[in-house]
């Protein structure tokens, strides 16, 4: 009898065992590919600030993250360059980055660097089933002690159109009006991202292809809540968006 019992055990110890050592195994294959995005500026006080989270793509020199973490003009008045953080730790090599291609309708931008950092496979355009599981590894709090990647892990909970109904018409701008008439899907996923995680890469757990980046997080209350009181909702844009993107590159 302890011998059967020994037997069962050991079956369902090991499937367990090793499928937490595959997903660690994805994750550090992820992490060398996950980039800070921000602004350096050599006579501003702090002089490097992280807007947000991107990663690398095709030849390892272009950046995918979203369109509104490089948005914001740089100040003409000022020596602000925008930039890339590569590596992890307290000090990160700076590499000064171009933005080459947007899409704002769908939150998207590719920058160029002169550095080159390990790309990611990108999944195909199919969409993903509810119920999936993702994981997504980003900035969550920014860089205040450093560049140090946190990894979340949940799944997909609907494929739902992108425009979140506001309480009242005032709310109502002129590009959420624009995505009322022309809505597009995105992730609803059960997994909590922060707002330095904007353009976080989302992917599979078994293979770690893309599948999707971090767009944003549904807060329950005000933006200043985000942090405090986070949802546990958040949205990812569909890397099919990104591929139709990066092919007019070509």
């Amino acid at each position: 009898m302890k011998r059967t019992l020994f037997v069962f055990l050991m079956l369902i110890f090991v499937p367990l065992t090793q499928a937490a050592s595959g997903f660690e195994t994805i994750v550090a294959k992820i992490k060398p590919s996950v980039v800070g995005v921000g602004i350096s500026d050599p006579m501003g006080s702090p002089r490097n600030v992280l807007q947000g989270t991107g990663f690398a793509v095709g030849d390892g020199t272009l950046i995918v993250t979203n369109f509104h973490v490089v948005e914001k003009a740089l100040d003409p008045e000022s020596y602000q360059q925008r930039v890339v953080f590569i590596g992890i730790g307290e000090s990160p090599k700076i590499s000064p980055a171009e933005i080459i291609k947007t899409d704002p309708g769908h939150d998207l931008a590719i920058l160029k660097i002169k550095d080159s950092v390990p790309p990611l496979t990108l999944a195909d355009d199919t969409y993903l089933p509810d119920g999936r599981d993702v994981a997504f590894t980003g900035f969550p709090i920014g860089a205040i002690l450093g560049l140090y990647p946190a990894t979340h892990r949940g799944m997909i909970a609907a494929l739902t159109p992108v425009v979140i109904p506001s309480a009242n018409a005032q709310q109502l701008s002129i590009q959420m009006m624009k995505r009322l008439k022309e809505p597009f899907m995105v992730y609803q996923m059960d997994a909590t991202a922060y707002p330095g995680n904007s353009g976080s890469p989302v992917y599979d757990v078994e293979s770690g292809k893309v599948v999707a980046l971090i767009n944003k997080v549904f807060v329950k209350e005000t933006k200043e809540s985000a942090l405090s009181a986070p949802s546990g909702i958040s949205y990812s844009i569909p890397v099919k968006y990104l591929h139709a993107l990066m092919a007019e590159l070509e």
